[in-house]
């Protein structure tokens, strides 16, 4: 292999990756709160869980995103409908300048599993809830489960519903197969040193990586006494394929199976009336409701 071309396949994991984390200043949270104020209806730390919805509600969010940016639409909603709603802001990277640092996510998913471990715990102390359930956006989807796969979480959680996840990892821009690539030639160390300080779940996600490996090993990432849901979209560009999120033993929902109008991509899922309905199913399937197909745009299209 050349150096010309081991160059460029540096260059081109760099700038992808790099790419990503320079976007995050468009989703900062705005606010007083530089650290990510709540988003509405969350954080009421004098909330005490009712006999029909007594566990508290865990929002976690995805790469790149707060709290407040992540869960604006699905907070509120949960709040309406009687829980007790928390949420946090997690894998904060205190090298990057704001506003870059202030989104969450790119801490190592077993050190964010910890940050989260510990938030659980403060819910839980606060409100006196036995169990807390989870609803988790992308990053949000698969890294809480490290914390109820290895760091004994499962006694903690009861109902865990993830959206757009990637249980399989992604193959985003094969990058992949760019990240293989480069540890075949030997650049691991390269991408270590110029995009882990940076982003160090960012290579987590790729298909293939050890994190991927290791929650799907000892007969995969389903935990026992835990109940699982995951929601999907076929529209998902992030993660590819989208069927990387299926979860066996898990109740699967791909939204356009039952709405083929739903049009929701990775980002919108969060804002989508029709997943809103399926995440109220999942944690209370004893009063669930069939769901209204609705129209749902892809959020970029949205006024």
């Amino acid at each position: 292999m050349t150096s010309r071309l081991r160059a460029i396949l540096l260059t081109a994991v760099t700038a992808l990756v790099a790419g990503l984390v320079l976007a995050a200043p468009a989703q900062a949270a705005p606010g007083s709160d530089l650290l990510a104020p709540s988003p509405p209806g969350s954080n009421d730390f004098s909330c005490r869980p009712s006999a029909q919805h007594p566990n508290p509600v865990v929002l976690v969010h995805g790469l790149l995103a707060t709290q407040f940016d992540n869960w604006q639409y699905v907070s509120p909603q949960l709040k309406a409908r009687g829980y007790c709603v928390f949420s946090l802001t997690y894998g904060q990277n205190a090298l990057l300048p704001p506003p870059v640092g202030l989104v969450g996510g790119l801490a190592p998913m077993e050190r964010s599993a910890q940050e989260l471990a510990t938030f659980v715990q403060r819910v839980r102390s606060a409100t006196g809830a036995a169990k807390v359930d989870i609803v988790g956006h992308s990053e949000g989807s698969l890294m809480p489960d490290y914390y109820v796969k290895f760091l004994g979480g499962s006694r903690s959680v009861d109902r865990y519903v993830g959206l757009t996840p990637l249980w399989k990892g992604t193959n985003t821009l094969a990058l992949d197969f760019l990240n293989r690539t480069g540890e075949e030639l030997g650049l691991d160390p390269v991408l270590v040193a110029s995009l882990d300080q940076a982003c160090a779940s960012c290579r987590q996600f790729l298909a293939g990586s050890d994190f991927i490996r290791r929650m799907n090993s000892d007969g995969g990432p389903k935990v026992d006494g835990v109940t699982y849901t995951m929601i999907l979209t076929r529209y998902d560009e992030l993660v590819v394929p989208y069927t990387s999120g299926l979860l066996e033993g898990a109740t699967n929902i791909v939204l356009q199976e039952g709405c083929p109008t739903d049009l929701a991509e990775h980002a919108a899922v969060a804002y989508d009336p029709v997943t809103m309905q399926h995440i109220a199913n999942a944690l209370d399937p004893a009063h669930a409701r069939p769901v209204q197909c609705l129209p749902v745009p892809p959020r970029g299209l949205r006024g």
